[in-house]
């Protein structure tokens, strides 16, 4: 008997016994599949343009206010802090950022609608940015009214190519770069320039007049050979409990744990993976039910033969495994298709990777793997003698 076990793959027969029911029911599990992989894409593709912009800072550890919980949230410190951490053993310098998301409208060159962007302002003697096309520009970053503008900013907030003059703040200013920032979830698109543009354009509040504001910010290299953790817990102990220091990694992970978790990002997203799940397991559930019921004589034949539960649950959890591979195939790449022109519509970072590929493969294999168990209790309660 256990050699036949062996010789026969049951579940396999079954399964291509019809390659037209095959098909469709490949197709209605693939629908399920693609939608979780579309809600799976969007929450990662929404973190990864929020915590973008961190990972072109030019820092290894950050200051920011300790009230600060999302990068798109105006939290600023007192500059003071920034002298009390260019103090500290090990650190190289210590230079600020400062950012607008509410005051900062900008006007559309073409149509002349506004819209509110992100803007960031730094010393151009103290760069901040790993962006070669911002640090190309410092120079003329100098000058009066200059910006440089987002090269990935969605298209209807306006495209401005260097030379192009418009308004920030009901201010003229005057486009002299692009870099590729990108939208997110709280922005269409950046703007970057000097301090002191940023402060005459904006009107930044300083503690008396021609001084900078406080900071967003304060981005800190540190000198080589010194040690990360100890230079970051040295800092901890000279600055006040009002200011946080994190490394480069904790200030991504505290922005994708915000995006993901309690912004309206990642809940939305995953309660439509969830939607998805339960679709694919009620679909999964009904193909499986119905390949049963067709089934059943030859189900209980095998019982009467001296096959047990065991054997034939592990063939309804293989024929439902089946199932799940022949629709994530053409999920997958149909879902990379979509990925693909969505991207280039909404300029997020929407793209299949090794960790998404897995992580909607195990979702797959687990929602049809706990149809077939509700499945298969038919057969495990069947009678053999009352179907003969």
């Amino acid at each position: 008997m256990a050699g036949v076990t062996r010789d026969v793959p049951l579940a396999w027969r079954i399964l291509t016994a019809d390659n037209a029911r095959l098909a469709r029911s490949a197709s209605a599990i693939c629908f399920a599949i693609v939608l979780m992989l579309i809600e799976l894409g969007f929450r990662n593709a929404f973190v990864d343009a929020a915590v973008d912009i961190v990972r072109k800072l030019d820092g290894d550890i950050f200051i920011t206010s300790s009230s600060k919980y999302e990068f798109a949230k105006k939290a600023a410190f007192s500059r003071r802090q920034l002298y009390e951490a260019r103090a500290v053993t090990g650190v190289e310098s210590v230079r600020p950022l400062y950012a607008e998301w509410t005051n900062s409208v900008w006007k559309n060159p073409t149509d002349h609608t506004t819209y509110a962007l992100q803007v960031l302002g730094f010393d151009p003697d103290q760069p901040v940015f790993l962006m070669p096309e911002v640090t190309a520009k410092l120079t003329e970053l100098r000058q009066p009214d200059t910006i440089i503008t987002d090269s990935r900013a969605r298209q209807f907030v306006g495209r401005a190519s260097p030379g192009v003059v418009s308004e920030i703040a009901r201010s003229q200013v005057r486009v002299i770069g692009l870099a590729p920032v990108g939208p997110d979830f709280a922005s269409d698109g950046t703007i970057i320039m000097s301090d002191r543009n940023f402060l005459k354009l904006l009107g930044g509040v300083a503690p008396h007049p021609g001084a900078l504001p406080d900071p967003e910010i304060g981005v800190v290299r540190l000198l080589q050979g010194h040690d990360l953790r100890a230079v970051q817990q040295s800092l901890r102990a000279a600055l006040p409990s009002n200011v946080a220091v994190l490394t480069k990694a904790e200030l991504v992970d505290q922005e994708s744990k915000f995006q993901a978790e309690i912004s309206g990002v990642g809940p939305i997203f995953g309660a439509g993976t969830l939607i998805g799940f339960a679709v694919g397991m009620m679909i999964c559930y009904q193909i499986l039910q119905t390949d049963i019921a067709d089934q059943f004589s030859q189900y209980a034949t095998l019982k009467t033969m001296g096959y047990g539960n065991r054997y034939l649950t592990k063939v309804v959890l293989q024929q439902a495994v089946f199932y799940g591979l022949a629709g994530y195939l053409p999920a997958w790449a149909i879902t990379v298709a979509l990925y693909h022109a969505v991207a280039a519509v909404s300029l997020l970072p929407l793209h299949m990777t090794i960790t998404l590929t897995v992580m909607s493969l195990a979702l797959t294999v687990g929602m049809c793997m706990l149809s077939a168990l509700i499945a298969v209790r038919r057969v495990i309660r069947a009678d053999p003698a009352e179907v003969f």
